[in-house]
Protein backbone atom coordinates (compact mmCIF):
# COMPACT_ATOMS: atom_id res chain seq x y z
CA UNK A 1 0.00 0.00 0.00
CA UNK A 2 2.74 2.35 0.85
CA UNK A 3 4.43 1.43 -2.50
CA UNK A 4 1.29 2.32 -4.25
CA UNK A 5 1.69 5.85 -2.49
CA UNK A 6 4.56 6.83 -4.90
CA UNK A 7 2.61 6.91 -7.98
CA UNK A 8 1.21 9.87 -8.80
CA UNK A 9 -2.16 8.54 -10.48
CA UNK A 10 -2.59 6.29 -7.64
CA UNK A 11 -2.59 8.88 -5.07
CA UNK A 12 -4.73 11.19 -7.42
CA UNK A 13 -7.13 8.35 -7.59
CA UNK A 14 -7.28 8.25 -4.21
CA UNK A 15 -7.74 11.32 -2.97
CA UNK A 16 -10.68 11.30 -5.88
CA UNK A 17 -12.61 8.39 -4.55
CA UNK A 18 -12.21 9.86 -1.03
CA UNK A 19 -13.51 13.16 -1.92
CA UNK A 20 -16.41 11.67 -3.95
CA UNK A 21 -17.31 9.33 -1.09
CA UNK A 22 -17.96 12.31 1.17
CA UNK A 23 -19.79 14.41 -1.98
CA UNK A 24 -21.67 10.97 -2.65
CA UNK A 25 -22.48 10.06 0.69
CA UNK A 26 -24.13 13.18 1.21
CA UNK A 27 -25.95 13.51 -2.10
CA UNK A 28 -27.04 9.45 -1.68
CA UNK A 29 -28.65 9.99 1.40
CA UNK A 30 -30.85 12.54 -0.54
CA UNK A 31 -31.62 10.71 -3.19
CA UNK A 32 -32.58 7.69 -1.46
CA UNK A 33 -35.00 9.11 1.25
CA UNK A 34 -36.58 11.02 -1.83
CA UNK A 35 -36.92 8.13 -3.30
CA UNK A 36 -35.15 9.98 -6.20
CA UNK A 37 -33.06 7.10 -7.81
CA UNK A 38 -35.09 6.63 -10.72
CA UNK A 39 -35.08 10.03 -11.79
CA UNK A 40 -30.83 9.46 -10.98
CA UNK A 41 -30.47 7.00 -14.00
CA UNK A 42 -32.54 9.09 -15.92
CA UNK A 43 -30.18 11.89 -15.67
CA UNK A 44 -26.87 9.71 -15.80
CA UNK A 45 -28.37 7.95 -19.45
CA UNK A 46 -29.33 11.11 -20.22
CA UNK A 47 -25.31 12.74 -19.95
CA UNK A 48 -24.58 10.11 -22.58
CA UNK A 49 -26.34 12.58 -25.22
CA UNK A 50 -23.92 14.75 -24.42
CA UNK A 51 -20.98 13.12 -24.59
CA UNK A 52 -21.83 12.14 -27.97
CA UNK A 53 -22.56 15.72 -29.15
CA UNK A 54 -19.77 16.73 -27.72
CA UNK A 55 -17.16 14.29 -29.68
CA UNK A 56 -19.04 14.97 -32.77
CA UNK A 57 -19.03 18.94 -32.59
CA UNK A 58 -15.51 18.62 -31.03
CA UNK A 59 -16.63 20.34 -27.78
CA UNK A 60 -16.19 19.54 -24.03
CA UNK A 61 -17.36 16.43 -23.38
CA UNK A 62 -17.68 16.79 -19.93
CA UNK A 63 -19.12 20.03 -20.54
CA UNK A 64 -22.02 19.03 -22.92
CA UNK A 65 -23.02 16.49 -20.31
CA UNK A 66 -23.18 18.95 -17.37
CA UNK A 67 -25.87 20.67 -19.85
CA UNK A 68 -27.41 17.61 -20.95
CA UNK A 69 -27.48 16.96 -17.16
CA UNK A 70 -29.04 19.66 -15.77
CA UNK A 71 -31.53 20.11 -18.49
CA UNK A 72 -32.56 16.94 -18.31
CA UNK A 73 -33.33 17.74 -14.41
CA UNK A 74 -35.02 20.35 -14.31
CA UNK A 75 -37.22 19.10 -17.50
CA UNK A 76 -38.09 15.74 -15.23
CA UNK A 77 -38.77 18.02 -12.10
CA UNK A 78 -41.09 20.39 -14.41
CA UNK A 79 -42.71 18.20 -15.55
CA UNK A 80 -43.26 16.23 -12.88
CA UNK A 81 -44.45 19.26 -10.75
CA UNK A 82 -46.81 20.56 -13.27
CA UNK A 83 -48.45 17.29 -13.71
CA UNK A 84 -48.38 17.36 -17.00
CA UNK A 85 -46.82 14.20 -17.00
CA UNK A 86 -45.97 11.13 -14.73
CA UNK A 87 -42.83 11.40 -13.14
CA UNK A 88 -41.95 7.68 -14.37
CA UNK A 89 -43.07 8.83 -18.02
CA UNK A 90 -41.03 11.64 -17.86
CA UNK A 91 -37.85 9.82 -16.96
CA UNK A 92 -38.05 7.41 -19.05
CA UNK A 93 -38.99 9.61 -22.24
CA UNK A 94 -35.10 11.34 -21.10
CA UNK A 95 -33.65 8.06 -20.65
CA UNK A 96 -34.49 7.30 -23.82
CA UNK A 97 -33.79 9.97 -25.44
CA UNK A 98 -30.41 10.55 -24.10
CA UNK A 99 -29.20 7.35 -24.88
CA UNK A 100 -30.40 7.68 -28.60
CA UNK A 101 -28.90 11.53 -29.04
CA UNK A 102 -25.33 9.86 -27.93
CA UNK A 103 -25.41 6.10 -29.62
CA UNK A 104 -26.36 8.39 -32.99
CA UNK A 105 -23.58 11.08 -32.57
CA UNK A 106 -20.68 8.71 -31.39
CA UNK A 107 -21.90 6.98 -34.63
CA UNK A 108 -21.57 9.93 -36.60
CA UNK A 109 -18.03 10.94 -34.92
CA UNK A 110 -15.62 10.50 -37.42
CA UNK A 111 -12.94 8.05 -36.11
CA UNK A 112 -12.93 6.27 -33.02
CA UNK A 113 -13.87 7.41 -29.81
CA UNK A 114 -11.64 5.99 -26.99
CA UNK A 115 -12.63 7.85 -24.15
CA UNK A 116 -15.89 6.84 -24.18
CA UNK A 117 -15.33 3.62 -22.16
CA UNK A 118 -14.25 5.59 -19.60
CA UNK A 119 -17.22 7.37 -19.49
CA UNK A 120 -19.17 3.90 -19.98
CA UNK A 121 -17.52 1.71 -17.31
CA UNK A 122 -14.96 4.58 -15.14
CA UNK A 123 -11.01 5.06 -15.27
CA UNK A 124 -10.35 5.83 -11.29
CA UNK A 125 -6.69 5.83 -12.11
CA UNK A 126 -7.06 8.87 -14.81
CA UNK A 127 -8.23 10.56 -12.52
CA UNK A 128 -6.04 14.39 -12.82
CA UNK A 129 -4.98 17.83 -10.42
CA UNK A 130 -8.20 19.37 -12.14
CA UNK A 131 -10.46 16.84 -11.31
CA UNK A 132 -9.58 16.62 -7.85
CA UNK A 133 -9.88 20.47 -7.85
CA UNK A 134 -13.26 19.83 -9.20
CA UNK A 135 -14.20 17.39 -7.22
CA UNK A 136 -13.06 19.20 -3.75
CA UNK A 137 -15.01 22.77 -5.14
CA UNK A 138 -18.07 20.71 -5.47
CA UNK A 139 -17.77 18.63 -1.95
CA UNK A 140 -17.31 21.70 -0.01
CA UNK A 141 -19.83 23.71 -2.31
CA UNK A 142 -22.37 20.75 -1.75
CA UNK A 143 -21.11 20.65 2.27
CA UNK A 144 -21.70 24.34 2.71
CA UNK A 145 -24.85 24.73 1.43
CA UNK A 146 -26.69 21.40 3.06
CA UNK A 147 -24.90 22.08 6.52
CA UNK A 148 -26.59 25.97 6.23
CA UNK A 149 -30.21 24.91 5.00
CA UNK A 150 -30.48 21.58 6.16
CA UNK A 151 -34.01 22.43 7.35
CA UNK A 152 -35.26 24.12 4.44
CA UNK A 153 -33.55 21.58 2.33
CA UNK A 154 -35.83 18.86 3.99
CA UNK A 155 -38.59 20.52 4.74
CA UNK A 156 -39.02 21.42 1.50
CA UNK A 157 -38.67 17.93 0.46
CA UNK A 158 -40.76 16.13 2.93
CA UNK A 159 -43.26 18.56 3.66
CA UNK A 160 -43.19 21.46 0.97
CA UNK A 161 -47.33 22.15 1.34
CA UNK A 162 -46.50 22.97 4.78
CA UNK A 163 -43.39 25.40 3.54
CA UNK A 164 -45.54 26.52 1.10
CA UNK A 165 -48.67 27.55 3.21
CA UNK A 166 -45.43 29.86 5.32
CA UNK A 167 -44.26 31.34 2.35
CA UNK A 168 -41.05 29.27 1.77
CA UNK A 169 -40.31 29.09 -2.21
CA UNK A 170 -39.61 25.52 -2.23
CA UNK A 171 -38.58 25.54 -6.09
CA UNK A 172 -35.23 27.24 -4.64
CA UNK A 173 -34.20 24.44 -2.17
CA UNK A 174 -35.37 21.86 -4.53
CA UNK A 175 -34.20 22.97 -7.45
CA UNK A 176 -30.63 24.05 -5.83
CA UNK A 177 -30.91 20.16 -4.84
CA UNK A 178 -31.82 19.15 -8.02
CA UNK A 179 -28.63 21.07 -9.89
CA UNK A 180 -26.63 19.74 -7.39
CA UNK A 181 -27.53 15.80 -8.34
CA UNK A 182 -26.85 17.01 -12.00
CA UNK A 183 -23.82 18.37 -11.71
CA UNK A 184 -22.52 15.16 -8.81
CA UNK A 185 -23.56 12.72 -11.53
CA UNK A 186 -21.37 14.28 -14.21
CA UNK A 187 -18.36 14.32 -11.96
CA UNK A 188 -18.73 10.54 -10.58
CA UNK A 189 -19.29 9.85 -14.29
CA UNK A 190 -15.56 9.91 -14.93
CA UNK A 191 -14.56 8.34 -11.77
CA UNK A 192 -17.04 5.18 -11.72
CA UNK A 193 -18.84 5.20 -15.37
CA UNK A 194 -22.13 5.37 -16.32
CA UNK A 195 -22.94 1.86 -15.69
CA UNK A 196 -21.94 1.80 -11.98
CA UNK A 197 -23.09 5.46 -10.96
CA UNK A 198 -25.96 4.38 -9.51
CA UNK A 199 -24.52 1.88 -7.28
CA UNK A 200 -22.25 4.60 -5.67
CA UNK A 201 -25.40 6.63 -5.11
CA UNK A 202 -27.56 4.53 -3.89
CA UNK A 203 -25.58 1.04 -2.15
CA UNK A 204 -23.75 3.04 0.76
CA UNK A 205 -26.97 4.92 1.98
CA UNK A 206 -29.46 1.71 1.47
CA UNK A 207 -26.56 0.09 4.27
CA UNK A 208 -27.32 2.93 6.26
CA UNK A 209 -30.76 3.33 6.36
CA UNK A 210 -31.25 -0.32 7.36
CA UNK A 211 -29.74 0.89 10.98
CA UNK A 212 -30.71 4.91 11.03
CA UNK A 213 -34.14 6.28 10.59
CA UNK A 214 -32.84 9.98 9.94
CA UNK A 215 -31.52 11.50 7.49
CA UNK A 216 -28.89 13.31 9.87
CA UNK A 217 -27.83 10.90 10.97
CA UNK A 218 -27.93 8.46 7.76
CA UNK A 219 -25.46 10.67 5.89
CA UNK A 220 -22.18 10.04 8.17
CA UNK A 221 -23.29 6.74 8.49
CA UNK A 222 -22.77 6.15 4.37
CA UNK A 223 -20.25 8.60 4.00
CA UNK A 224 -18.48 6.00 6.01
CA UNK A 225 -19.65 3.12 4.37
CA UNK A 226 -19.09 4.56 0.63
CA UNK A 227 -15.02 5.44 2.21
CA UNK A 228 -14.55 2.38 3.67
CA UNK A 229 -16.09 0.41 0.36
CA UNK A 230 -14.05 3.03 -2.47
CA UNK A 231 -10.75 2.47 -0.75
CA UNK A 232 -11.19 -1.22 -0.01
CA UNK A 233 -12.06 -1.63 -3.88
CA UNK A 234 -9.08 0.25 -5.10
CA UNK A 235 -6.67 -1.35 -3.15
CA UNK A 236 -7.76 -4.47 -4.00
CA UNK A 237 -7.78 -3.96 -7.98
CA UNK A 238 -4.38 -3.37 -7.86
CA UNK A 239 -3.36 -6.31 -6.18
CA UNK A 240 -5.71 -8.98 -8.37
CA UNK A 241 -5.71 -6.08 -11.49
CA UNK A 242 -9.16 -6.03 -12.41
CA UNK A 243 -11.46 -2.51 -12.98
CA UNK A 244 -11.32 -0.62 -9.81
CA UNK A 245 -14.77 0.65 -10.10
CA UNK A 246 -16.35 -3.35 -10.40
CA UNK A 247 -14.73 -4.19 -7.29
CA UNK A 248 -15.82 -1.27 -5.43
CA UNK A 249 -19.39 -1.71 -6.45
CA UNK A 250 -18.83 -5.87 -5.47
CA UNK A 251 -17.11 -4.62 -2.06
CA UNK A 252 -20.50 -2.32 -1.65
CA UNK A 253 -23.15 -5.15 -2.63
CA UNK A 254 -21.11 -7.36 -0.10
CA UNK A 255 -21.44 -4.91 2.95
CA UNK A 256 -25.02 -4.14 2.01
CA UNK A 257 -25.64 -8.07 1.81
CA UNK A 258 -24.21 -8.28 5.46
CA UNK A 259 -25.93 -5.82 6.82
CA UNK A 260 -29.27 -6.66 5.76
CA UNK A 261 -28.10 -9.91 7.30
CA UNK A 262 -27.47 -8.19 10.39
CA UNK A 263 -30.51 -6.23 10.71
CA UNK A 264 -32.93 -9.59 10.23
CA UNK A 265 -31.04 -11.04 12.99
CA UNK A 266 -31.33 -7.90 15.14
CA UNK A 267 -34.43 -8.00 17.53
CA UNK A 268 -37.44 -5.66 16.54
CA UNK A 269 -38.05 -2.42 18.41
Amino acid sequence: MLELLDYTFFRNALLGVMILSIGGGILGSYIVTRRLVSISGGITHACFGGLGLGYFLGWPPIAMATVFAIGSALGVQWLGSNGRVREDSAIAVVWAAGMAVGVTFVFLTPGAVPELNSFLFGNILTITQADLLMFGLYTVTLGLFFTICYRNITACAFDPDFMKVIGVKTWVYNGAMTLFIAVGIVLMIRCVGMMLLMSMLSLPQLTAELFCSRLKTMIPVAVAISLAGCVGGLVAATAVNVPASALIVAIQVAVYALGATARRLLPSK
